[in-house]
């Protein structure tokens, strides 16, 4: 089967640091676009982040320059470093497959495949 599994998720005061992982099995996401959306109750789901096949990454305005995607193809795993987090970074973050090799977007019609989510929340 097909899944990409989130986890890293937690609770962080505001300032604070939390890394996300995304794993894939039953396929080798070597060649795949891999994004972070999030959604939060009664927002619409955003992008975050996007990393390509050669590990070149966008961030959404909002993320840039506190949130840091990486890739190690050998452990077939995405990371997504979260700094600086802010109260309005909480919601569930999800991790997506696309269906090229460098990153165009986030177009959710374009994202097949997706993990169950893992919760963050920023409070004090």
């Amino acid at each position: 089967q097909l899944q990409l599994v989130e986890s890293g998720g937690g609770l962080v005061q505001p300032g604070g640091s939390l890394r996300l992982s995304c794993a894939a099995s039953g396929f080798t996401l070597d060649y795949y676009v891999i994004a972070w959306f999030r959604q939060a109750p009664g927002k619409e789901r955003e992008g975050v982040s996007c990393i390509s096949s050669g590990g070149s990454s966008i961030y959404a305005d909002s993320v840039k320059g506190r949130f840091t995607g990486s890739r190690d193809n050998a452990k077939n795993t995405v990371w997504l470093q979260m700094n600086s987090l802010k109260p309005e970074d909480t919601a569930v973050y999800y991790c997506a497959r696309g269906r090229f090799a460098s990153c165009s977007g986030y177009d959710v019609n374009a994202y097949f495949y997706w993990g169950q989510g893992t919760q963050v929340t920023v409070s004090s």
